[in-house]
């Protein structure tokens, strides 16, 4: 395939994928008391019905704070994991690299009723804790991959002229190794956290009464279809974003700080 038909096909492709969002972002802002593309007038109505209710809210709140304390988890499990499989030489080493990645390659749906029944034994169904174990495995993968990436492009000589010059080792993680590793380490918190605060099929399993926002806009999308759907979405589209424009600055500061 030539160049100019692979740019092609990449455009098309791009073009497919990003016409839902520009469908979706009018519907927010549609006048019309139900979903309606081309919308026949604009108002921030659905905005506001989103603020104004506290169920949106509530779930909302609930999926910011799960997110958050799946990303500090999963940092305090895949950072110390990280630097054993990318530094350790020992028995095994392959196959707990193997493990570690798993969940990026069993489906979530398998994941989620084996969860479900171990969950249901420990009685976390509906805890808000047992959602931030169950995303904490989803998320650890993630971690482990972007640590371990820092870690091969990380110049251990400044870590050996610490050592050198009498400082300990713990000494030399909290105050060289872990600094210039800052911008993998946000980078790897942004990752875990987005994919926590996006995840269904788990919460759909786990969650109870007690819904994420993905949980409530597939519940609402199932019992009634308003245009608040399409606000919700283009808040959660907005997040993401910056989560990722975030992830893309300090992935360029990783390199630089490499080189």
């Amino acid at each position: 395939m030539s160049r100019r038909a692979l740019v092609v096909a990449c455009a098309a492709i791009y073009v497919f994928l990003m016409l839902p969002l520009l469908v979706v972002f009018p519907i927010s802002l549609s006048s019309a008391p139900y979903m309606q593309f081309p919308p026949p007038g604009f108002s921030t109505q659905w905005y506001e019905r989103y603020l104004d209710d506290p169920q949106w809210i509530d779930a909302t709140v609930r999926s910011l704070y799960i997110g958050a304390a799946t990303a500090v988890l999963a940092l305090v499990l895949g950072v110390p994991l990280a630097f054993s499989l990318a530094r350790g030489r020992y028995i095994g080493r392959t196959l707990l690299d193997r493990i570690a990645l798993a969940p990026l390659v069993v489906p979530t749906i398998i994941l989620s009723v084996g969860l479900y029944g171990l969950f249901a034994k420990l009685k976390l169904i509906g805890e808000w804790y047992g959602l931030v174990l169950a995303h904490t495995v989803l998320a650890l993968p993630f971690v482990v991959l972007v640590i371990v990436a820092g870690l091969r492009d990380f110049d251990r000589a400044l870590e050996q002229a610490a050592e050198g010059l009498g400082a300990s080792r713990m000494s030399t993680l909290l105050r060289i190794t872990l600094p210039l590793l800052r911008p993998s380490l946000v980078s790897a918190g942004l990752l875990a956290f987005i994919s926590s605060f996006d995840e269904l099929v788990v919460a759909l399993f786990l969650a109870g009464p007690n819904m994420t926002l993905p949980k409530k806009m597939f519940d609402n999308i199932l019992m009634e279809i308003d245009p608040t759907i399409a606000a919700v979405s283009v808040m959660q589209i907005l997040l993401v974003s910056i989560v990722l424009v975030l992830i893309g600055r300090f992935g360029r500061g990783l390199s630089g700080s490499a080189r």
